[in-house]
C-alpha cells in the first residue's frame, strides 16, 4: 500500500487496509475533479473575456441545453444518475455565468 499524500485526509490506525485503499482512490479522484474544474474555469474565463470583448451575452441557453442533453446521455451510458449530472452541470454553468456577468465590457 502507498503512503497517503499530504493532500489526503488523515485516517485512524484501526481502519481496514481495503477501506484505506478505497479511500485513497477516492482522494485521488477528488483531487482530479478539483484540477479538472480549475482547468474548465480557466477555459470558461477566456470564453467570458471573448464574450465581453465582442459584446456577446454571458449566457447561451441553446448551448446549455445541448450540453445538458449530451451530459445526461453520457451519465446514463456510464451508470451515473442523469438527473445528478444535470444538477451538477447547472451548478457549474451558474458559476461560469456569474463570473461572466462580473466581467466589465471590453475587458481582456
Amino acid at each position: 500500500m502507498t503512503t497517503p499524500s499530504a493532500h489526503a485526509s488523515p485516517e485512524p490506525a484501526d481502519v481496514p487496509a481495503e477501506l484505506l485503499a478505497y479511500r485513497h482512490t477516492i482522494d485521488n479522484i477528488d483531487a482530479a475533479l478539483v484540477h479538472m474544474l480549475a482547468e474548465r474555469f480557466r477555459c470558461t474565463k477566456k470564453v467570458g473575456e471573448l464574450k465581453a470583448r465582442t459584446n456577446l451575452p454571458p449566457a447561451d441557453p441553446e448551448r446549455e441545453s445541448r450540453q445538458i442533453a449530451r451530459l445526461k446521455q453520457l451519465a446514463d451510458e456510464s451508470g451515473l444518475d442523469p438527473v445528478f449530472a444535470e444538477k451538477f452541470l447547472n451548478f457549474v454553468v451558474a458559476e461560469v455565468i456569474r463570473h461572466h456577468v462580473q466581467m466589465p465590457e471590453g475587458s481582456e
